[in-house]
């Protein structure tokens, strides 16, 4: 299949060399504010599934790229440029950022099926959850997140639900739908652009919750260790990505955890010793 390109300057990338030269341009990107937005869609996506598409919205160009992983297979992450970069080596950069929504099953799939041990994540549904003014205890889908607090018009809204709408209705069992859907070649347009439209309102989110982050420092200092434990939760032999406890938060008894926090920072002013890094990023 040729390079396609949408009017919202969506590109599948179903090819060896439309895979490197994309990586000759992923390896030289900014890194503050991040410049990869990551999404997996796959068949029963996780531990035991399979990944179809991996979704890249690069924030610079404002290009959507579709890696094409189950026309490329593994060499999709394999594949090196004459700088011997990959998209494994990216995806598991310990300083190259990646925003995710949610990375527990997407790293499942990346690692058991993969290999892959992604690193320096950035997970936009922990930031909404660290910046939430209510409850805690439960965690927000994507959905609820676009509907309540992505700064697009109501139109845009409408267009997104409907489009979410139609595709779910081709994925979903319960519907009378099948994951597979996410295999067929060529990709149904409505796919590429259901794969798309996510993952390219990523930045907005990471827009309305990060600055939130920057007077917060305490929950600065959670959101790091809560990503890398997501992390090494799916990596386990029996993680399990569909169970009902997915849906609680990570963050538990968090008033003993600020007393703690409070306490520490405290005790390093009375000391003189520093104990704040304001540097470190979300």
């Amino acid at each position: 299949m040729a390079n396609k390109a949408t009017k919202n300057e969506v590109l599948i990338v179903d090819t060896i060399p439309l895979l490197i030269s994309l990586l000759e341009g992923l390896s030289k990107l900014p890194l503050k504010p991040p410049s990869l937005y990551i999404d997996l869609e796959g068949v029963h996506l996780g531990r035991l599934g399979s990944v179809s598409i991996l979704s890249i919205y690069v924030l610079p160009t404002k290009v959507t790229y579709l890696i094409d992983i189950h026309t490329l297979g593994h060499n999709a992450f394999t594949a090196q440029n004459e700088n011997g970069d990959t998209l494994k080596f990216i995806l598991e950069h310990p300083t190259m950022p990646k925003v995710f929504f949610d990375i527990r099953n997407d790293s499942a799939a990346l690692f058991h099926q993969h290999q892959i041990n992604i690193d320096c994540v950035k997970d936009i549904q922990l930031m909404e959850l660290a910046t939430r003014t209510y409850g805690k205890d439960y965690l927000s889908g994507l959905g609820k997140c676009i509907e309540t607090t992505a700064p697009i018009s109501e139109n845009e809204k409408i267009e997104w639900r409907y489009l979410k709408d139609r595709v779910r209705r081709l994925y979903d069992p319960a519907q009378g739908g099948s994951y597979e859907v996410f295999n067929e070649r060529p990709m149904r347009p409505e796919v590429a652009e259901y794969c798309a439209q996510d993952v390219a309102l990523l930045p907005a989110l990471w827009n309305v919750y990060e600055p939130k982050l920057r007077g917060s420092s305490f929950w600065r200092s959670q959101l790091r260790p809560a990503i890398k434990e997501r992390i090494q939760q799916s990596q386990k032999k029996d993680y399990d990505g569909h169970h009902k406890g997915m849906a609680r938060g990570p963050f538990g008894d968090m008033e003993h955890k600020l007393e703690q926090w409070n306490e520490d920072v405290l005790d390093a002013a009375m000391k003189g010793e520093p104990f704040l890094d304001e540097s470190v990023d979300v």
